[in-house]
């Protein structure tokens, strides 16, 4: 019965972190990432989550990457002249004391040359390299289209 009762922890336990939805990385707390669903044909895609900075220093995001995409950046997107545009980053400032959100319209990861595209309810893994903090690895979800307009605000706290 205590052998049954452990495994049944340990299952739950196991599950709990498959599911996860906040990753930390030194004083840094990265918060729901979330993906778009896309239609096939498209050999791309964006990540988009929240950094919160807890600590007294401030960071920098410096590099991303993931085994779904061949080439990983991040980008800034805003208007200019009245027109929109994107540009590739080498490095987003992560303050003390803020957060820092990523989302459509704003700053996100894009991923470029997928194999597959990707597909709502599916996984997959992002690294996030911070100058301070180093590496995590956190959990992508892919929402379907309807999901999206519930996910972010595009602004620093």
């Amino acid at each position: 019965m205590i052998a049954r009762l452990m495994a049944f922890s340990v299952l739950c336990a196991c599950s709990a972190l498959s599911f996860a939805n906040e990753y930390k990385a030194g004083e840094l707390l990265v918060s729901q990432p979330w993906s778009r669903e896309l239609p096939a044909g498209l050999p791309g895609g964006s990540a988009y989550f929240s950094v919160t900075n807890l600590g007294d220093d401030g960071d920098r995001l410096i590099a991303v990457s993931s085994p779904r995409a061949q080439v990983s950046k991040l980008h800034t997107q805003g208007v200019s002249d009245g027109l929109m545009n994107m540009t590739h980053v080498t490095a987003l400032e992560i303050p003390a004391h803020t957060e820092v959100t990523f989302q459509p319209g704003a700053n996100h990861v894009m991923l470029s040359g997928m194999e597959e595209p990707l597909k709502a309810g599916e996984q997959f893994a992002l690294t996030l390299e911070f100058e301070k903090a180093g590496k995590v690895e956190v959990q992508v979800r892919v929402l379907p289209t309807e999901a999206q307009a519930s996910h972010g605000t595009g602004h620093v706290h």
